[in-house]
Formats: C-alpha cells, sequence, structure tokens
C-alpha cells in the first residue's frame, strides 16, 4: 500500500495543531485561574474594607453621640448648682412659703433624674481622701479633727461624672 505524503503531513498538521491547541487551552485555563485568584482576593480586601467601615461608623455615631450627650449635660450644670443653691436658702420658719418650696422640690428631684438616667453621677467628696483625679483644690484650712488631715472637708462646687468619666472636678476644700 502506497502512503499518501500530502495525507501524512495533513495527520502531523493536525497534531502538531491539536498538540498546540492543547497547550494554549492550559495555559489560556491557568491564565483564567490566575485572575479568578486575583478577583477573589479583591472581593475578600474589598469585604473585609466594607466590614471596617461598618465598624468604624457605628463607634463614630457612639462617640459623637457621647460627646453631643456630655456637651448638654455640661451646659444643664450650672442651672443644676443653682437649683442646690437655691434650695439650701429655704428654712424651717418658712411655713408660708411652703407650696413653693415642694414645687420647687419637684422640679429640682424631676431635672435631676433625667440627669441621672443619661449617665451622670455626683462625686462623692466631703470626708474623702483628696484625689486629683477627681477634685480641684481650691485651699486648705486647719483640718477640724486629726482624722480629717489630708481629706476634703468642704466642697465647694460639686463634681460630677458622666459614665465613668469625670466631666467636672469638684471644687474643694482639704484640711492640713
Amino acid at each position: 500500500m502506497e502512503t499518501n505524503p500530502i495525507n501524512d503531513s495533513t495527520d502531523e498538521t493536525t497534531a502538531e495543531n491539536n498538540a498546540a491547541n492543547s497547550v494554549d487551552s492550559q495555559e489560556e485555563i491557568a491564565k483564567l485561574k490566575q485572575e479568578i485568584g486575583e478577583f477573589k482576593d479583591k472581593y475578600v480586601r474589598l469585604f473585609a474594607d466594607f466590614d471596617n467601615y461598618k465598624r468604624r461608623t457605628a463607634k463614630e455615631k457612639l462617640e459623637f453621640h457621647k460627646t453631643a450627650t456630655e456637651s448638654v449635660l455640661l451646659a444643664l450644670l450650672p442651672v443644676l448648682d443653682d437649683f442646690e443653691r437655691a434650695a439650701k436658702t429655704f428654712t424651717p420658719d418658712m411655713t408660708a412659703l411652703e407650696p413653693v418650696k415642694q414645687g420647687f422640690d419637684l422640679i429640682h428631684n424631676k431635672m435631676y433624674k433625667i440627669l441621672e438616667q443619661q449617665g451622670l453621677k455626683p462625686i462623692q467628696t466631703i470626708g474623702e481622701v483628696f484625689d486629683s483625679e477627681l477634685h480641684e483644690a481650691i485651699t486648705q484650712i486647719p483640718a477640724p479633727t486629726p482624722e480629717l488631715k489630708g481629706k476634703v472637708v468642704d466642697e465647694v462646687e460639686k463634681g460630677y461624672f458622666l459614665g465613668e468619666k469625670v466631666i467636672r472636678f469638684s471644687k474643694v476644700i482639704i484640711g492640713a
């Protein structure tokens, strides 16, 4: 049987083309797999960035709310001080003003409860050891008793916490 050189070369060419196509296909598949890996990496990073963004904005909102609350409470503290000073002016012999005193006490207590609900707490001072983290010393006087040396004897202006943070230091007089 005679072989046809044309058919032989065609078969060889076809085999070479198939092999070349196979190599090209494998290279293309490897290239596509690499692109898929890069896209997955980009997706994971983008998702992580978005998750960080959500956490950061939630934290910023919370901080903003705390700051806004703090500034409002700081603005109301002088009013609370005025209420307390005015309450001290009522004496037991002012029986004619008893209804006024009761109304006054009612308003003072309502306001104090509202501020307390927002996290406001007074700093305890009288009889406590002086603490520069909580108190601001105005002056020193001779201690009335030996156990009051280095302790707070009197409070000029009440200090307050907002949560665990001091928003106003107590102005105090210390026994020397």
